[in-house]
């Protein structure tokens, strides 16, 4: 696509602040947080973009090739609301022509600010194909409204549990599709953002047309001796290199790989199973901490995003802790959905085969998450009827396989949403 031109206003949000590494830093971090900063940290990600349009900042004449904005969508509830980032094409396909617009839905206490390396291919596909593409913060996480998460089931009714977890994202996914009049929608989500789009697809089928899984959680069944997380094998790596079709050999030394990193957690995996059972959440650790948080979520994103600059670790960094640090909500969701060892209390490969829409299964060669159950899913899905259903591997690349190797999972993204394309386009 080419370069679309410029539509920002002269100024732009201040540059971000250092990773608090002393503590007079981390205090003042710590102090200026909350929900205005956050709005900034997420604006300085998007403004990365040229075709970024402000709030308040009127469409070009003409329009460029593409428009990207932010929004609030309300949903039935006024207390409830989806944060939105909208990239528009400006001269959308003719009717009939137009493959169904992509929907990108984030992983675990994430936020759509995390695909920023993506941000600039979901713009440009959405220009060549004339086809809209969303960017949301499910319920409860990101920027979107932070509602009071309950379930009301007791503990032992483990169906009931994971039916409300379940329906406080894809109930809130639902409304926020009818409120912007779509028809059909391609999903692709990370994480327990994969997890919930195929939940969400097993309950309205009819408006999926496609689903792309990076990394998804909740897919394969859990081990007898599950265990709280573990993290990716190595440092997770930063490259380059092409997805591949994953073989059942890749997938089964990777799995092997990952349960020998779990049996060496010991005391901790212990602790951290009870925590999980009694419905913490990580983010009560950052929250608690204080003025302590910032150093905590600096460390973090200084180990993990090795492969950033470091301007886009700093701007990582803030918008990472501001959405921390917001109220809890959606993340309580974590131990209904999920048992111990991030293995789901209903697996996604007992459920999956019913759907009948392409399904793509990505890995990163470093990944936490069980490719088992990706293999497994294939198989199943196949052995249905469902000839569509496929899984890569992502050289170089952890569980955020869209950060780490950004140019092998753009390829990729596009080629599986170029198939949405109808023929005589």
């Amino acid at each position: 696509m080419a370069a679309a031109p410029s539509v920002l206003p002269a100024t732009s949000p201040a540059p971000a602040r250092a990773i608090p590494d002393s503590f007079s830093a981390s205090l003042k971090a710590w102090w200026t947080s909350g929900e205005k900063e956050s709005a900034i940290a997420e604006e300085r990600l998007l403004r990365r973009l040229p075709y970024f349009l402000p709030k308040g900042t009127p469409t070009p004449s003409p329009p460029p090739p593409v428009t990207a904005r932010v929004e609030h969508v309300a949903l039935d509830d006024k207390k409830k609301f989806i944060n939105t980032v909208s990239f528009i094409p400006g001269q959308p396909a003719p009717e009939g022509r137009a493959p169904p617009p992509a929907v990108v839905l984030h992983g675990y206490g994430a936020g759509l600010g995390f695909y920023f390396s993506n941000f600039e291919t979901f713009g440009s596909w959405s220009a060549r194909r004339g086809a809209p593409v969303y960017m949301l913060d499910w319920l409860g996480m990101g920027r979107s409204a932070r509602v009071p998460f309950t379930v009301k089931a007791k503990k032992s009714d483990i169906d009931s549990r994971v039916t409300q977890a379940e329906s406080f994202f894809i109930d809130s996914l639902e409304q926020w599709r009818e409120k912007m009049g779509l028809n059909k929608m391609t999903l692709i989500g990370h994480s327990l953002g994969g997890y919930l789009s195929v939940a969400y697809a097993l309950r309205y089928p009819t408006r999926v047309s496609r689903i792309i899984l990076l990394s998804p959680a909740g897919i394969p069944r859990g081990p007898d001796d599950s265990s709280v997380p573990a993290e990716e094998l190595d440092s997770a790596p930063h490259g380059s290199g092409a997805a591949h079709p994953a073989s059942q050999d890749e997938a089964k030394q990777l799995e092997k790989e990952q349960r020998r990193t779990a049996r060496n957690q010991g005391f901790v995996r212990r602790v951290g199973t009870y925590l999980w059972e009694e419905g913490y959440s990580p983010f009560q650790v950052v929250r608690t901490a204080g003025f302590w948080g910032p150093m905590l979520v600096g460390r973090y994103t200084s180990r993990r995003f090795t492969g950033l600059t470091e301007e886009e670790t700093r701007d990582m960094h803030e918008y990472i802790l501001n959405i921390t640090v917001a109220r809890g909500s959606g993340e309580y969701c974590i131990s209904h959905i999920l048992a111990p060892g991030a293995y789901a209390r209903r697996p996604m490969v007992d459920r999956i085969s019913v759907l009948n829409v392409p399904i793509t299964f990505v890995y990163g060669d470093h990944d936490w998450m069980d490719p088992m159950g990706g293999t497994e899913s294939v198989k199943a899905l196949k052995a249905a009827g469902n000839r569509d259903a496929k899984m890569y591997i992502i050289p170089n690349a952890g569980h955020h396989v869209y950060l780490d190797n950004p140019k092998a999972v753009n390829d990729l993204i596009v080629k599986e949403l170029d198939k949405s394309v109808p023929r005589d386009s």
